[in-house]
């Protein structure tokens, strides 16, 4: 049975325990969102859990609940930055903001993954965290639900991507729609599917000299 998320691993840190994710490292557009939170202990929604395990209804309301009794900050890091300082060091720059967004400097940071930002604040990076710390599983459910809503607007400035359902990521009709409309603003460069697209439409057409072939029949022999 899967294990569910708790606080038993954050018990061991000092509060106030700031639980941080992020949202959008696979899609080939749009920005990477990470959130950061603090739970009271006391009082939180029932049913927090990794948002990858939520249907969107159960995100969205668990998302209002928590906006009203938790503390949190979003941060963002954009496609330019992703596209000069590569996917990992931006989901990296858009957790540091997120803590920062926080307006509370936490006693210790619980990071989802195999590292923490360079920062100087105590903090420890838990492998798949958020299936199994609260904070975590929450702070994902924050970065998610921002990052989708972000997606759905963007969306409307650019139709025809299906940006409101695959929120960017690559899946088959955003991949043809990207084959037949191009890249917009909002697709990453960096990023081998988008960068190879650019790379084949930039390609000049191979034009081959007309060679004139003269007709046998046209040919006399003497004798």
């Amino acid at each position: 049975m899967p294990r569910r998320c708790s606080f038993k691993i954050e018990l061991d840190f000092p509060q106030p325990l700031a639980g941080v994710d992020e949202a959008g490292c696979a899609p080939l557009a749009g920005p990477v969102v990470a959130a950061a939170c603090i739970l009271d202990r006391n009082k939180f929604p029932r049913g927090i859990d990794d948002s990858k395990n939520l249907p969107l209804e159960k995100r969205e309301a668990l998302y209002a609940k928590l906006t009203k009794v938790a503390a949190f900050g979003v941060g963002v890091a954009s496609v330019e930055e992703i596209d000069t300082i590569n996917i990992y060091w931006a989901r990296m720059l858009a957790m540091s903001r997120a803590v920062e967004a926080l307006g509370i400097e936490p006693a210790w940071v619980l990071v989802d993954g195999n590292a923490t930002p360079k920062w100087q604040r105590p903090s420890k990076a838990i492998v798949d965290g958020d299936a199994k710390c609260r904070s975590i599983a929450a702070a994902s459910i924050i970065a998610k639900v921002t990052r989708d809503r972000m997606m759905v607007q963007h969306a409307e400035t650019y139709p025809g991507y299906g940006w409101e359902r695959n929120r960017g990521y690559p899946t088959p009709h955003h991949r043809r729609a990207l084959r037949e409309l191009g890249p917009t603003p909002l697709h990453r460069r960096s990023f081998g599917l988008v960068r190879d697209m650019l790379a084949a439409a930039a390609q000049p057409e191979l034009q081959l000299p007309e060679i004139a072939i003269a007709s046998p029949l046209s040919h006399t022999t003497t004798g």
